[in-house]
């Protein structure tokens, strides 16, 4: 159920976001998965998703070779928390494949629930610190598109994907 907080909390996500160029999809958990098809370039990979009512499309591949790898366009994965202020998701690290498959593909999308976006800094350090508590013991923060100025201009897509889009399911 999506409270006033968590609205507000989305609201500063999608601020931050588009000041990063990062997309971000509100949608319902009943229209996930459709609007995910919608989104995706094959071929594609994934995590499965933790959420109720909320599944990959078919066309997803959860158990990727080296080289599914390699050529996919499209990674989906699930986003432990997000923080607001900075337009940044917390991605876990986990034998699931979820950091290779948010780093290799051109595009990421990453899935999460508008009950865990959370206003600021402080809010990170406690998801993380109950996530840590609850046996996580790595994860990522991705903050935008992967960028790099180490040879003069500011270059996107070099290290990471060059297309991020945040999905946040309202109704978790």
């Amino acid at each position: 159920m999506s409270t006033d907080t968590d609205t507000d909390a989305v609201g500063q996500l999608e601020h931050a976001l588009e000041e990063l160029e990062v997309s971000l999809e509100r949608v319902s958990a009943a229209d996930a998965s459709e609007r995910l098809a919608a989104l995706l370039t094959e071929p594609a990979i994934g995590v499965d998703l933790p959420f109720e009512s909320v599944s990959l499309p078919e066309s997803v591949t959860t158990e990727p070779t080296a080289a599914a790898l390699a050529d996919a366009q499209t990674g989906i994965t699930p986003a432990t928390f997000a923080i607001a202020e900075y337009g940044t998701v917390a991605l876990e690290s986990r034998a699931a494949g979820d950091e290779p498959i948010s780093v290799y593909p051109e595009h990421h999308i990453a899935v999460v629930a508008a009950s865990d976006v959370v206003p600021d800094l402080a809010g990170g350090f406690d998801r993380l610190a109950d996530q840590f508590d609850a046996g996580g013991d790595s994860i990522v923060f991705a903050t935008g598109r992967s960028a790099t100025a180490d040879m003069g201009d500011l270059v996107h897509g070099v290290h990471g994907p060059g297309e991020v889009t945040v999905v946040v399911l309202e109704d978790r």
